[in-house]
């Protein structure tokens, strides 16, 4: 009976201590969305260059996630979503020699800017989803733009959505991130596991409502692009 309670207790106490260590790092760890597009016959160059980017980002200490996406229907479109255990191992990144050789190459290949953008959590589920899962997924990304004026409303309705849809069937990931230079500007981040199961959620009832109470606050079209991980 004694060894059977201590068991109790130890499982208790360890159940915690992971419950603490994942809220941890939910408040601290930095996240950055980045977008690109190259010229159509320079995306199987750009497609190696990521890819070597994130082999060597992934090993970084301090390094959570590291994906690469290219967009369904517009494959010259790309998007890097990182997840990084804090700031200081974000700015690390940035000065890796990896990242810079990267940019680099990169920039002789761009038909426009690296529009890179640190986030931080506004509403996240596990940041350790597994990578099989993930990479199997289809991705949405989303920039949310919500008028000055509405901004606590519109900020509180992303972070309600996004708690729905993580208990969605064939959700595996669920964000909602806010831009760290402007904080009425917001991206979600969802990985469903196949497209039945992202038109599903589209569809919710849940989904509907914040689409209609989103638009007469939104500063820009709901933006919604759909890409596969390709690293």
């Amino acid at each position: 009976m004694l060894k059977s309670s201590r068991l109790l207790i130890a499982i208790t106490l360890l159940a915690l201590g992971i419950t603490h260590s994942a809220r941890a790092a939910d408040s601290d760890t930095a996240y950055i969305v980045t977008y690109f597009e190259t010229s159509f016959a320079d995306k199987d160059k750009v497609q190696a260059l990521a890819r070597k980017l994130s082999d060597a980002s992934s090993k970084e200490d301090g390094n959570l996630r590291f994906e690469v996406l290219q967009r369904i229907g517009q494959p010259d479109q790309f998007a890097i979503l990182e997840a990084w255990k804090d700031k200081t191992a974000a700015t690390a990144h940035v000065d890796a020699v990896h990242t810079k050789e990267f940019r680099e190459k990169l920039g002789a290949l761009l038909r426009g800017t690296y529009d890179e953008r640190p986030h931080t959590a506004l509403g996240v589920g596990d940041v350790n989803v597994p990578v099989a899962k993930s990479r199997a997924g289809i991705y949405g990304v989303t920039h949310v733009d919500i008028v000055p004026t509405e901004k606590e409303r519109g900020v509180n309705l992303v972070k309600e959505m996004a708690g729905n849809s993580r208990s969605d069937a064939g959700n595996i990931r669920f964000e909602a991130l806010t831009q760290n230079s402007r904080p009425n500007h917001m991206t979600v981040v969802e990985i469903w596991k196949n497209k039945a199961a992202s038109d599903a959620n589209e569809a919710a009832p849940h989904k509907i409502k914040f689409r209609q109470t989103l638009t007469p606050m939104s500063g820009s079209l709901y933006d919604e692009r759909f890409y596969r991980q390709i690293n």
